[in-house]
């Protein structure tokens, strides 16, 4: 049996010509005939500004570029510009702390003969290596840059991704790969979510109990914390710490109880939710205790921004303490709420007071707070609009969370200025700085967490910096499958990690008959996982539904076949996922972590026999007899719902197929 390589062929908004496989799309792109051959000849010349941070990324870029082509490039520059293969012309320097809106535009011509990029700062040079990068490409004879003349841009100013390593600690290596990913798509700011109820992640001098006490032994000495912020920055990526107040607190809590509403006997959470903990906003002590420890960590942290969380604040301990209450009463705060915004104003003088300027989630928006703070809206557009409309910048999260597992097709339409954004004023959309992904982390480890960011955060890279009309969806898909395997030579696991689970759980069999059905599955979401089993910190995330990729590629692929009726190519696949089953017996019989996946497996060979069924009724044009047809659809409506924290990604293709009969 041959099975030929799968097509994308998808339903499209505004297709875009042939083109290379860039991503972001540039604000403006024009093909030119020819292309750069790349050899062991190349060289880097500088004309104009240049400096470490310049001559570091230029070393990066040669070894990068070795890498992806497999041909040693010395790592040398040549002192004349004109007479290098690629001349970067650099007018001035970047700021010494990388600001919000700093200039990140470029230029880039490359000809048959030689290659130009220019920018006003080193952003943009930064910006510019990364897309020269994606144009080599292996042609009939060598490798080679595709010959183009780009002026790009970016969108919006800020483009982030958020990283929780609370809920699951992530080592400095994973932050720093991932940083890597980030600067690969044009990303700019990496949100470091450092405390929460599980854990607290950073070394304090000033409160040393804080990570004693509330990490686990599991958190970033300051010198990490400055090798991970000076990594980012070398990438031309701002670092913005958050560390979650006054909610979300119980590792602060634990190592420092008397910060607490309540008295108590408190712990680390080890569970997933909103818990009562909550910092007391009435004593003067922990105002102290905050100034001096968001001092401490102004100092750490050299960007503008400091995020304080602010979110999911359930005010239970608030309404049962007498003294708080009695607080409220004094000082005319009617409810929680208003306690909150009490709150939150002695801390922004306090963020104020140190050099930066405060961010948080949706529920710390308050009209009676300053305009410089800045809101990242969880809860969609309505609220990234309102705050806008107040005067307050404001940042979209709502859409882009990677565990809510949506495909990159989904991510990739979800826009700032759309929805309740899309009435703004001109002014009032100049508020809207751009978003954030975001990686939660109750079901990710430092094993998995690559395949859960990438390759979709990646679209959504483009979302933030392209053009608002580049919404190609087959033409995303495209180049997000190169540029996904560009990504391995970063250092990413997205791809390696699938393969290293996967023969994990075969216990020593051919991986390959697990693989088959992995590729065809995809884990429920944070929502829906949390309903099916009982998970706590120390759960081991080991198990197929933590191995599988958050879209399969294979299933969408095979939903093109379907629309187009390629039926050899419909057979083949379907024949393949009914006789996997069989192959799959002496894994199961053998691996303990599979025996769950087992009704998996047989509902896969049971629905793509179905499939095979409906496909025979087609060719000999018959119509099915009632009652099978109304046992399939029956059996159909039940495998598509989930199963062990699992779906089977092909069930909507034969309900297609069971359909048209």
């Amino acid at each position: 049996m041959t099975i030929k390589p799968l097509m994308v062929l998808l339903s499209t908004v505004a297709l875009l010509p042939a083109q290379p496989n860039l991503m972001p799309w540039p604000a403006k792109i024009a093909l030119m005939p020819g292309r750069l051959p790349i050899d062991q000849s190349f060289r880097v010349g500088f004309s104009g500004y240049q400096d470490q941070r310049l001559r570091a990324a230029e070393y990066r870029f040669i070894a990068h570029l070795s890498m992806q082509t497999g041909i040693p490039i010395p790592h040398s520059s040549t002192g004349d510009s004109a007479q290098a293969t690629l001349e970067i012309q650099c007018e001035h320097a970047g700021e010494p702390v990388q600001k919000l809106g700093e200039d990140e535009s470029y230029r880039l011509d490359v000809s048959e003969k030689h290659a130009r990029l220019s920018a006003p700062g080193p952003l943009g040079i930064l910006r510019g290596l990364e897309t020269f990068l994606q144009l080599v490409e292996p042609g009939a004879q060598n490798f080679a840059a595709l010959a183009v003349s780009i002026e790009d841009k970016p969108r919006f100013p800020w483009r982030g991704l958020h990283l929780d390593v609370s809920r699951h600690w992530m080592p400095v290596a994973v932050v720093k790969r991932n940083i890597a990913g980030m600067a690969a798509v044009k990303l700019n700011v990496f949100h470091w979510h450092l405390s929460d109820d599980q854990g607290f992640r950073v070394e304090s001098k000033r409160y040393p109990k804080l990570q004693q006490m509330g990490s686990d032994g599991q958190y970033y000495t300051q010198e990490e914390v400055r090798d991970v912020v000076a990594f980012a920055r070398e990438r031309g990526i701002r670092v913005v710490p958050e560390f979650d107040i006054p909610g979300h607190s119980s590792s602060w809590i634990v190592a420092y109880p008397e910060l607490a509403s309540a008295a108590g006997d408190y712990e680390i959470e080890r569970k997933w939710g909103v818990f009562d903990p909550t910092m007391d906003p009435t004593r003067e002590y922990t105002y102290e205790f905050l100034d001096n420890f968001i001092g401490e960590m102004a100092e750490l942290f050299p960007d503008r921004f400091f995020h304080i969380g602010g979110d999911e604040v359930n005010g239970k301990q608030w309404k049962s303490e007498r003294h708080i209450l009695d607080f409220m009463r004094e000082h005319k705060l009617k409810d929680n709420q208003e306690l909150h915004a009490y709150f939150n104003k002695r801390i922004q003088a306090i963020v104020t007071k140190h050099g930066k300027r405060m961010e948080g989630w949706d529920e710390i928006l308050n009209p009676d707070l300053p305009k410089d703070i800045v809101i990242q809206s969880w809860r969609g557009q309505k609220s990234l609009a309102e705050a806008a409309r107040l005067g307050y910048s404001g940042l979209l999260s709502s859409g882009y969370y990677l565990d809510h597992i949506e495909p990159a097709a989904v991510l990739y339409m979800v826009d700032p200025l759309e929805k309740e954004s899309a009435s703004l004023t001109a002014e009032e959309k100049a508020r809207v700085l751009g978003g954030e992904v975001c990686m939660w982390a109750e079901y990710v480890t430092a094993e998995n967490v690559d395949s859960r960011i990438w390759p979709r955060t990646a679209a959504i890279a483009e979302r933030l910096w392209s053009p608002s009309e580049v919404r190609d969806i087959a033409s995303m898909y495209r180049r997000l499958e190169v540029v996904s395997q560009n990504l391995d030579y970063l250092g990413l696991t997205h791809h390696s990690s699938y393969r290293t689970m996967l023969e994990r759980f075969s216990a020593g069999e051919p991986v390959e008959p697990l693989k088959v059905l992995a590729d065809v599955l995809y884990p429920g979401n944070l929502g829906q996982r949390t309903r099916t089993h009982k998970y706590t910190q120390q759960t081991p995330l080991n198990r197929l539904v933590d191995a599988v990729r958050p879209e399969s590629r294979t299933a969408r692929e095979f939903a093109a076949l379907v629309d187009r009726m390629d039926k050899p190519q419909i057979r083949a696949w379907l024949t393949l996922w009914r006789d996997n089953d069989a192959k799959l017996k002496p894994i199961f019989g053998k691996s303990f972590l599979l025996t769950e996946d087992v009704q998996v497996s047989k509902d896969l060979s049971q629905v793509a026999t179905i499939g095979l069924e409906a496909l025979d009724y087609i060719d000999h044009g018959k119509r099915p007899p009632a009652a099978w047809l109304a046992q399939q659809k029956v059996f159909l409506e039940n495998a598509r719902k989930i199963r062990q924290e699992l779906f089977i990604a092909i069930v909507p293709s034969i309900q297609k197929l069971v359909a048209g009969l």
